[in-house]
């Protein structure tokens, strides 16, 4: 019998320190791309790929992000009043249904692993989805269904993969690849944040998985990885080298890296133009800005 993924973990405890000070005070992960929070990209994805259960590691302070979740009565009867109707179906779509959702604490920041391993008990013995809210994926088809789709022909531990530059490596998880298959490559192993020149690949992991309950196994052991912290990556590794095959998977999609001020500002733009309400009054701002910024740089010239 082929198993389904229908359980999905966020990890969202990190404290957004490249954000401060907004994140003094305000979760990362509810900072808004034009008018929806980071998390609420990521849960719409993991819903439109058949994720029924939505399982979220947190941390001290997140309170923020477990009432954006809940519903708001008083809200919703005050634009019931109005008649904003269009308000009040956007707002009842945030709201995660009774039992949906589960808040886990992971008491100290001993990496995506030690979070991951944190909802063990949560995800029992199931394939099971990983989703990092930073990186927000656009395309036809959402990423995580892309990927759901994938496993549901593998059964196997998938990853999703992009090209990065030679530069940029040492940043990420790598893939050292042994067998390309259309959208799939069939990895050898994978190296956390390599040094420069020893890379395998440039084909770098992204923050979307889809995991088998070895991967849990694994991270039992806590092994301190890259960083002094329990990696994710290495528990794959270790999947692998018991037997279980481990694929990285090219998207078809655009992926902003909203964990960075710049990709936080790209995505807002990019956003913000796709929107007809937004388009035509940011695209003049814009031609704006660059025509002005043109004639300075002439005139320095």
């Amino acid at each position: 019998m082929r198993s389904k993924v229908t359980k999905a973990i966020f990890p969202v405890a990190g404290m957004g320190t490249r954000f401060l000070p907004a994140t003094k005070s305000v979760p990362k992960e509810i900072m808004t791309l034009v008018d929806r929070p980071l998390v609420q990209y990521a849960v719409d994805e993991a819903r439109a790929a058949g994720i029924k259960e939505f399982i979220f590691v947190t941390s001290r302070g997140k309170g923020a992000l477990e009432d954006y979740f809940d519903s708001a009565p008083q809200l919703e009867q005050s634009l019931r009043k109005s008649g904003k109707k269009e308000l009040l179906e956007i707002l009842k779509s945030t709201n995660m249904g009774s039992g949906e959702v589960a808040y886990l604490r992971q008491h100290q920041p001993l990496g995506l692993g030690h979070a991951v391993w944190c909802a063990r008990r949560l995800v029992g013995n199931e394939p099971f989805a990983v989703i990092l809210p930073d990186d927000v994926i656009t395309g036809k088809t959402p990423c995580l269904r892309q990927m759901v789709d994938a496993f549901e022909e593998t059964q196997s531990n998938i990853v999703a993969a992009m090209e990065v530059p030679d530069d940029k490596t040492s940043s990420y998880g790598i893939l050292d690849i042994q067998e390309h298959r259309g959208d799939l490559v069939l990895t050898k192993g994978m190296v956390e944040k390599p040094a420069p020149g020893t890379q395998p690949s440039n084909l770098a992991v992204i923050g979307r998985y889809i995991l088998t309950p070895t991967v849990l196994e694994k991270l039992n052991r806590k092994h301190v990885g890259a960083g002094g912290e329990i990696q994710l990556t290495d528990a794959i590794d270790d999947a692998r080298n018991a037997g279980e095959d481990v694929y990285g998977f090219r998207f078809e999609g655009q992926r902003y890296d909203c964990g960075s001020k710049a990709g936080f500002l790209q995505a807002t733009v990019a956003f913000a133009l796709e929107r007809e309400d937004l388009r035509d009054d940011l695209r003049a701002f814009l031609h704006e800005i660059l025509m002005s910024e043109e004639a300075v740089s002439k005139a320095a010239e």
